[in-house]
């Protein structure tokens, strides 16, 4: 068994649907935004806004605005093969999406690595990030084979100081 540590986790969810599909829903603007962020804005390395069908690639810059959350996360994408595989720079820490389909069904491996290991990021990027992404990857996977989301987008949590600590569907 592989040692936990405070710098990366690792989440993985089967889920019933090609990687080409899912790699649409993690790699457009359209796609992460049907089902895990309220908005996505991609822009090439000349500054111009992707369409919200076009994939993204690497060197690509990305803002992402959440329900419930006032604020956005800047970042870049570092790696991005058209097929299964992308890597972003996400907090202070970077994001890995790897899949690997085996007959119809598509293994998601999500991996959170380089994580600072200052209390403040064991708590906020480790803890909360880990126990975010779980939620996020079953979210997925309800969107994909049930065709619903699970995440809270009608009562404004906003105002409630420890709500991305204590829902479990923000």
């Amino acid at each position: 068994m592989q040692k936990l540590e405070w710098n990366s986790f690792i989440k993985k969810i089967y889920i019933k649907a090609t990687s080409r599909t899912l790699y649409h829903l993690w790699a457009t603007e359209e796609g992460i935004t049907s089902w895990f962020l309220k908005k996505a804005t991609y822009q090439n390395p000349d500054g111009k806004i992707r369409n919200p069908t076009e994939l993204i690639q690497k060197g690509d810059t990305y803002t992402w605005q959440w329900h419930n959350w006032n604020g956005s996360e800047s970042g870049k994408v570092l790696e991005a093969n058209d097929r299964n595989y992308i890597e972003i720079s996400f907090e202070s820490s970077k994001v890995s999406v790897e899949l690997e389909e085996r007959e119809g069904i598509t293994l998601v491996t999500l991996r959170q690595f380089n994580i600072p290991l200052d209390e403040e990021s064991k708590l906020n990027i480790h803890h909360g990030c880990s126990n975010g992404w779980t939620f996020w990857m079953a979210n997925l996977k309800a969107f994909v084979e049930h065709g619903i989301l699970l995440n809270e987008t009608e009562i404004d949590l906003r105002n409630q100081e420890l709500a991305g600590f204590q829902f479990v569907n923000m």
